[in-house]
């Protein structure tokens, strides 16, 4: 008896039951490759369309992690799309805050090898159902209060009060700050955008470029010219910025 036929239909029924079995929700790690992933934020522009608003409440469908970022297909609105954050671990099927976003279009993941048409480029996320404290952080770009004392300023530094206060003074000057780093955009245009505060001023933080890897929390030093309206493009537009700033 030839059994070749039937072979073949169980061989094909075992396949469909297997990809029926993986079409639900799920967290997936990149195989390993001996591909390096390209730098994502890098090259982005601004945020368009219904996602250019600042505030986002978004559904985690699916998950999928690299050595450096987090894909997430997520969904707002009844519109699915995928977002990509530095990586970190997140629950399926919960909902999820975040500010803002860039766009890349087009993206090759190597890890993945295959082709995001669109992905939104975010700092952070937050659970929606966290505490108080945590989302009115979050919804004021993650910046917590710092207190004159928790900032002890290095021989040479200014206050960012002092630097606001007379901008024009320090145009174009090498200027020293020491500040708490409370806000980090990593690898944007080939630079590190950091945002220090000291306490002298409630409501601003001092946005710096530089290539030091800066880490949330860190109370540093840090060195660079000031510029006075300055615009990157993609949404990057400055009043005052310190930019190719070293560590001090």
């Amino acid at each position: 008896m030839n059994t070749t036929p039937y072979c073949t239909l169980i061989t094909l029924i075992l396949g469909m039951t297997l990809i029926a079995c993986d079409s639900g929700p799920k967290v997936v790690e990149a195989m390993p490759s001996g591909k390096q992933e390209e730098p994502l934020f890098q090259h982005a522009e601004s945020a368009m369309g219904d996602n250019s608003k600042d505030e986002h409440l978004v559904v985690v469908n699916e998950a999928l992690n690299t050595d450096k970022y987090t894909y997430l297909q997520v969904t707002e609105d009844a519109e699915d799309f995928w977002i990509a954050i530095p990586r970190r671990e997140v629950e399926i099927g919960e909902t999820y805050y975040y500010e803002g976003g860039l766009l890349k279009k087009h993206f090759h993941s190597t890890e993945f090898d295959r082709v995001f048409e669109t992905v939104y480029l975010v700092s952070g996320i937050v659970k929606a159902s966290g505490e108080p404290e945590e989302m009115a952080n979050a919804a004021t770009g993650g910046h917590p209060e710092i207190s004159p004392a928790q900032v002890v300023l290095a021989e040479g530094s200014i206050k960012i009060s002092e630097l606001l206060a007379n901008r024009a003074k320090y145009e174009g000057e090498l200027v020293k700050v020491t500040g708490q780093c409370v806000k980090v955009n990593p690898m944007i245009m080939n630079r590190n955008w950091v945002h220090l505060r000291d306490g002298s001023v409630s409501d601003h933080d001092l946005t710096v470029t530089t290539d030091a890897n800066i880490p949330l929390g860190a109370v540093v030093s840090l060195e660079g010219r000031i510029a006075l309206n300055k615009d990157f493009g993609a949404g990057y537009k400055y009043d005052l910025i310190m930019e190719d700033a070293v560590l001090k």
